[in-house]
């Protein structure tokens, strides 16, 4: 593998290997976030052979929309959006009603599974690469990360090649390169999921403190990165 080295390589250097070895089998997963749209940028103006794609959960920000569209916009290459299996997310809306995700921990694992994890699971059949915006930063669970892994529930290598940057280098890469972002990150919203589980944080705050507040900090995942 090309990237046996990939602590060393640069994050163009890390994409272009992944796009030789595994072309037109590799996938980028985007939240349209910070991370996610550096990684965007650099797989579209290289014109790589990478897929990439978002998740519409039916409960996003007006202002993901926006970024989304800018986005095409801006670099006139499709981004693929999969949705939730419609009979299954109906179902949970009729037995439980909108909110359910409120109510218990096993409710809003029930609705990410849903909305998030299901059409995932869709968007990387046949994917032998599988590449995510994560960061060490973003909580401690994500601090034990390898830039390289095997996910052997999808049979597919995962990539994470922004793990150890940090937040100030997203940024300065956003800048340099003036790329379309979220401008809820403006408004102290650093993590962006959907609009109900989602919050602006205060300064000092943990990362992932916008992120479904109600719960149990070491819970704070939706199951999209579970081993």
């Amino acid at each position: 593998m090309k990237l046996n080295n990939i602590e060393q390589l640069s994050l163009e250097e890390i994409l272009v290997a992944i796009a030789d070895e595994f072309a037109n089998q590799a996938a980028f997963s985007t939240s349209l976030s910070w991370e996610d749209q550096v990684i965007t940028h650099h797989i579209f103006v290289n014109k790589l052979p990478i897929r990439v794609f978002t998740l519409d959960t039916g409960r996003l920000f007006p202002e993901t929309y926006h970024v989304l569209n800018r986005t095409i916009a801006r670099y006139e290459q499709p981004i693929e959006v999969f949705f939730p299996q419609v009979e299954a997310t109906q179902e949970l809306m009729t037995n439980k009603g909108p909110l359910s995700f409120y109510e218990s921990l096993e409710n809003r694992k029930e609705c990410c599974f849903i909305r998030k994890v299901e059409p995932l699971n869709r968007a990387l059949e046949g994917v032998k690469c599988w590449i995510t915006g994560l960061r060490a930063e973003h909580s401690e669970n994500r601090q034990d990360l390898e830039m390289i892994e095997k996910d052997e529930q999808r049979n597919l290598i995962k990539v994470q090649p922004l793990l150890n940057w940090t937040l100030d280098d997203v940024k300065a890469e956003i800048s340099k390169n003036n790329i379309p972002y979220n401008i809820l990150h403006d408004k102290g919203f650093v993590s962006i999921g959907c609009q109900p589980c989602t919050r602006a944080i205060k300064e000092g705050e943990d990362f992932r403190g916008g992120r479904w507040w109600w719960e149990d900090k070491s819970k704070k995942e939706c199951g999209l990165h579970a081993s």
